[in-house]
């Protein structure tokens, strides 16, 4: 019986000793066990406070392209004001075109009278025989005149008389 109460008390400080590590396993367990709760529920503040930055960002982003699509709005012009003043552009083109095409015809007129005139007078080169021949004529006809000069005045005087 000692031997058999000896190997119940061993075993009872057995079991006290494995209560114990227990106890302690226990303890570290529940502190972990702690430790990731808090974990967790920083993370889960992490994720919400993320989540909240993001819709956030996202907003920021969605303002971004409002004003952008305002600006690039703002920047725009009206169809009707646009093809109103295409219509004038062209007019004040075509208007431009017919007095170009106006100057062109009326520049080769007057290069084509120019021409014309040029061609109709002498140059120098001709003007020095022109002269002599005119010169000799002009002395030709003078002594024809002097020469015919006595007779007319014979005739004038016999029909006087008459």
């Amino acid at each position: 019986d000692e031997v058999l109460l000896k190997h119940i008390q061993a075993t009872i400080l057995q079991v006290q000793e494995d209560c114990e590590k227990l106890n302690f396993i226990t303890g570290d367990l529940v502190d972990g066990h702690r430790q990731k709760q808090k974990d967790i529920e920083a993370l889960f503040q992490s994720l919400e406070k993320l989540e909240k930055e993001k819709a956030d960002r996202e907003d920021l982003v969605t303002e971004i392209n409002v004003k952008a699509d305002k600006a690039t709005l703002a920047g725009k012009v009206s169809r009707t004001q646009f093809d109103a003043t295409m219509e004038h552009l062209n007019k004040m083109i075509q208007d431009m075109l017919d007095r170009i095409t106006g100057q062109e015809q009326d520049w080769h007129q007057i290069q084509q009278k120019l021409i014309e005139e040029m061609d109709s007078k002498l140059d120098r080169l001709e003007l020095t025989p022109f002269r002599q021949r005119l010169e000799e004529r002009w002395k030709t006809l003078l002594k024809q005149l002097q020469e015919k000069a006595p007779q007319m005045e014979a005739d004038d005087a016999a029909g006087i008389r008459k």
